[in-house]
């Protein structure tokens, strides 16, 4: 079977289906992608798990789920929305695809009404990075506090370049340490990286941890437990490398990004978890 005609298998199954919006379906799929780049993107969504952080997600949501004739198509859909705190479930009883949208517009406008509000939330899903220089005492006094503050200046602004190119948001600066805020862990990685490849160049040695949480929202600040961990996950870095929750790991499945595992540590005051290094 060739990219795109699944649709074609599916339709048997319902009659009276579109045939010509059927056939303009697949050819809108063999345009959007090739058929390497469309099996590289199932693959990634079937290697992505991310119930462990499902239950973080306290925004409302309404999951679908159902069936077509004597074909399942609940792919884990009724389990996801048992895991969310908020959702609501809707079961459909006649198959209502991306090609039969207006099968879920009475259930999506009742959503949206209930929930018009727009209230701000006070917790968002993101991912943390934390960097640090390692032995930077050390490091000021083999090269005196002049060459140290222009050594400490050229980081800071190369770590705040690689930031804003990876869409990141600069949260805090400790000393020769920085703490920034991403909408994807994949982004936060690549941005790590970038700033430990460009210190090695400098003569400097760097630490990162690379957490994905719920994070409290204190005005331009984020706070929780998350933060916690995520400061905790650097801590344990050697020089040079990156560290990573079993979180961050399961969520950039696909992605090319590989990891190696370190064990699991003990993060103080947080327990033990699984922890892996982004390989070199």
């Amino acid at each position: 079977m060739r990219w795109g005609e699944w649709d074609y298998q599916a339709s048997e199954v319902k009659e009276g289906m579109d045939r010509e919006y059927l056939d303009w379906w697949v050819n809108f799929c063999r345009l959007a992608a090739s058929p390497g780049a469309a099996a590289h993107y199932l693959r990634m969504v079937q290697e992505t798990d991310v119930s462990d952080i499902v239950s973080a997600v306290h925004v409302p949501a309404l999951v679908f789920y159902g069936s077509y004739g004597d074909v399942a198509w609940d792919l884990g859909q009724q389990e996801f929305g048992q895991l969310l705190p908020n959702a609501q479930m809707v079961r459909v009883s006649e198959f209502a695809s991306p090609w039969h949208v207006p099968e879920l517009i009475p259930e999506l406008r009742r959503f949206l009404a209930d929930h018009e509000r727009g209230d701000v939330p006070d917790s968002v899903l993101t991912t943390l990075l934390f960097t640090d220089i390692v032995r930077s005492t050390e490091r000021t006094a083999a090269v005196g506090d002049r060459a140290w503050r222009d050594l400490l200046a050229a980081h800071q602004q190369a770590t705040r370049r690689e930031i804003a190119r990876f869409r990141g948001r600069e949260l805090d600066t400790a000393g020769d340490g920085f703490f920034a805020s991403f909408d994807g862990p994949a982004r936060a990685i690549k941005c790590a990286e970038n700033i430990v490849s460009a210190a090695t160049g400098s003569g400097l040695q760097i630490r990162a941890g690379v957490h994905t949480g719920e994070c409290e929202l204190l005005g331009d600040k984020v706070a929780g437990i998350a933060v916690s961990m995520g400061a905790r996950i650097a801590a344990q870095a050697n020089d040079g490398e990156i560290l990573v929750s079993a979180t961050v790991k399961d969520l950039v499945a696909g992605s090319g990004i590989e990891f190696e595992s370190r064990g699991v540590r003990e993060l103080k005051g947080l327990g033990e978890w699984p922890l892996y290094a982004v390989a070199r």
